[in-house]
């Protein structure tokens, strides 16, 4: 297999040389699960553009910014929406007295909020790039927190404009009038400001202004040791019931990092547990969207939260936690099926079994609601070849048709050994993501019913719930490997430097990218379909903000 991949490999990076001009490329290097191409910082645009018309890197996944002792660099993780196999990194090199690159943004617009966030943090600049501010800390803050020679005892000073009377100045300019949407929860799960310009009631520009729970998780995550410290942490990125689904993402780059081999048992419990996740995931959207279109606390948005209840009682049996869950470890999970089995196993098949009642309530309730329909039905277009200029997966990508989902695409747990199929909805609208959510929820308790039938017949000698892993590990090497969280693709970056900690731990939460395109998606509409939207969206705050 490892030849196989190799192989695979070296075909990719060839054919990514030979369609780029021999100006750019600088040098070949090595990150594991996928090739790596060096190229000059004042050609970045020329790199990407030729490697998306031209060899098919439609999908700019990840974009990390880092600091070496003698250089800084980005890291672009590119992909294809077609065939997930095609991975390539592409890493730019800056020296440390003139951190300069070329912006990828004028190919891969999802780059804009990336390149952002490697300015805020690392302290690269970006030319040519859009809109080239601070996207996490405030505008006012001295320095970039992870650079090696960043003061974090100095102080910050907060100038005189910032504490000025934000209605002071006349917002009315001509026939558009500046509108604060927030900070609050507006149709998200986290604290979000929207700044949007109205013409009339109509809206001519949206900026989502996030930062206001920035928890610096990746900080925490590179404190930490690999084998006992990190993986609570997860859990904390998506509380809306994900906290299994961001789990197996660290368990999956690091078990690849450390060569580790999760027994077969233990992949049967992953993917049981990581669906049932998903399904408490999409009940929360099912019950606050519910509130997001109608205003009112009516019986879809009780019915959801009763429907999750018991969905949390299941996980609170199986890890002993209702919402950090902190059941995973690397190598596989931290115990077995809670005694007796039977008990546990008939509570999980009968909600299965009642589901598809349920479900059909919800349709009646929600999706056959004509004040819904109306809400939802043509708004919010999102159309596929935008959602892929913004990097948008998961339910808010396959509401738009893509056919792509990393349990098929990269297939890892036990999911190819099951029967199970990926949703997608062509509307490209609000309406749409409602429906990929619900057909999802589906999916997963099909994908649950059958590791239930699994586990039932497993044999005692073979229930094997951890890899014998070493107390520390201490791996080397560059990784990004990602899952199909409950939003889509959440991956993480670490390049590992031989020690018991990470020297960069990246997220790549994927409410980050879809919260990106809302301006495409709400421009020209009204502030209720600008609500309506958003809530479409699925946002959980605390994975943009990390």
């Amino acid at each position: 297999m490892q030849q196989q991949q190799s192989s695979t490999a070296n075909r990719l990076v060839d054919e990514a040389v030979t369609a780029l001009p021999d100006d750019v490329i600088v040098n070949r290097d090595s990150h594991q699960n996928a090739p790596a191409l060096v190229i000059r910082a004042d050609h970045v645009q020329k790199a990407p553009s030729t490697l998306r018309s031209e060899v098919g890197f439609d999908h700019c996944s990840c974009v990390t910014a880092q600091e070496y002792d003698d250089h800084f660099e980005t890291v672009y993780h590119l992909t294809s929406y077609d065939d997930r196999a095609r991975e390539l990194s592409v890493i730019v090199p800056t020296t440390k007295d003139n951190p300069v690159s070329e912006s990828a943004a004028p190919v891969y617009r999802t780059a804009e909020w990336h390149e952002r966030e490697a300015y805020d943090l690392v302290g690269i600049e970006y030319e040519d790039h859009p809109n080239l501010r601070r996207i996490l800390l405030p505008e006012t803050w001295q320095g970039h927190p992870l650079q090696n020679d960043h003061d974090q005892a100095q102080p910050q000073i907060v100038t005189l404009r910032e504490h000025a009377n934000p209605v002071q100045d006349d917002t009315q300019q001509g026939d558009t009038m500046f509108l604060n949407i927030g900070p609050h929860h507006p149709s998200t799960h986290g604290v979000l400001h929207l700044e949007v310009v109205l013409d009339g009631e109509q809206v001519t520009d949206v900026e989502p202004d996030i930062r206001y729970i920035h928890g610096c998780e990746e900080q925490m995550c590179q404190k930490g040791t690999y084998r006992h410290q990190i993986m609570p942490y997860p859990d904390r990125w998506d509380w809306g019931g994900a906290g299994l689904l961001n789990e197996w993402a660290y368990a999956r780059v690091i078990e690849d990092l450390a060569d580790t081999e999760v027994p077969e048992y233990a992949q049967v419990i992953r993917t049981m547990s990581a669906e049932l996740s998903r399904i408490l995931s999409h009940l929360l959207f099912t019950a606050m969207y519910a509130l997001d279109v109608s205003g009112e606390f009516n019986a879809t948005s009780m019915y959801g939260f009763r429907d999750r209840e018991i969905v949390q009682d299941l996980l609170e049996d199986l890890t002993g936690q209702r919402m950090m869950f902190n059941y995973s470890r690397v190598g596989g999970v931290v115990w077995d099926i809670p005694e007796p089995r039977g008990e546990f196993f008939d509570n999980v098949r009968s909600f299965i079994d009642d589901l598809p009642q349920r479900l059909d309530e919800y349709h009646d309730l929600l999706t056959s609601n004509e004040v819904l329909q109306v809400r939802c039905v043509d708004t919010g277009k999102l159309l596929p070849e935008v959602a892929k200029q913004y990097g948008c997966t998961g339910p808010v990508a396959r509401g738009s048709g893509i056919d792509y989902d990393l349990r098929r695409d990269d297939s890892y747990g036990y999911y190819d050994r099951l029967e199970w199929d990926v949703v997608t909805e062509d509307g490209c609208d609000n309406f749409a993501r409602v429906l990929v959510r619900l057909r999802e929820i589906e999916e997963s308790a099909a994908i649950v019913e059958q590791c239930v039938d699994l586990l039932e017949d497993w044999p005692n000698e073979e229930r094997t719930v951890q890899a014998n892993v070493p107390r520390t590990l201490k791996p080397s090497g560059e990784c990004y490997k990602a899952v199909e969280g409950a939003k889509g693709e959440l991956g993480i970056y670490i390049r590992a430097d031989g020690t018991e900690t990470p020297a960069r731990f990246k997220i790549r939460g994927p409410s980050f990218s879809n919260l990106s395109a809302l301006s495409a998606m709400a421009e020209g509409e009204y502030v209720p379909d600008l609500v309506a939207t958003l809530g479409s969206l699925d946002t959980i705050i605390g994975e943009v903000d990390r």
